[in-house]
């Protein structure tokens, strides 16, 4: 038994009252601090000192931001404002590409439907849609669907031009 008893007791540690003073003072200020830091007093003081900094910092940020222009000027650099307004035409253009994409998806699917009909009648009739669509996307010509506004100078010369040839 004498065995187990020196086995199950702890060896002699010089540090563990201090760890104990330790864990007590850290224990009180913990309490101390959160009272503290929850006052109303506390609260004051702070936003006063953060008012302080903020309105100094910002008056160094904008001399800094100037100066940092200026340099990017001297070195023929892009500034934040015009990369900020790259970015953005670059993301306007992904979703022009997105859309066009799903534009001839729509095409592509649409011809495979039509390629995919049944009898020669139907191909022919589909064909001289698709042909007086394309010619008079060719000739410039207004789709049935939308008007075409034309300027009352381009409906004169059009005009013009029509008496002349007659």
């Amino acid at each position: 038994m004498n065995e187990n008893q020196a086995g199950s007791a702890k060896p002699f540690d010089p540090f563990e009252p201090f760890r104990g003073v330790r864990d007590a003072y850290r224990d009180s200020m913990s309490k101390t601090m959160i009272d503290a830091v929850n006052s109303e007093d506390y609260a004051q003081t702070t936003g006063a000192m953060l008012d302080v900094y903020l309105t100094a910092s910002a008056l160094f940020r904008e001399a800094l931001e100037k100066s940092m222009v200026q340099a990017l000027q001297n070195l023929s650099m892009p500034s934040r404002q015009e990369l900020a307004a790259l970015a953005e035409r670059f993301t306007s253009l992904e979703m022009r590409l997105y859309e066009m994409d799903a534009k001839l998806d729509t095409l592509g699917n649409l011809l495979l439907a039509t390629s995919q009909m049944t009898t020669p009648a139907q191909r022919k009739s589909s064909a001289a849609s698709a042909a007086t669509r394309t010619a008079s996307h060719a000739t410039g010509a207004a789709p049935r669907s939308k008007k075409r506004s034309v300027s009352p100078s381009k409906s004169s010369r059009k005009a013009s031009a029509s008496k002349t040839q007659r």
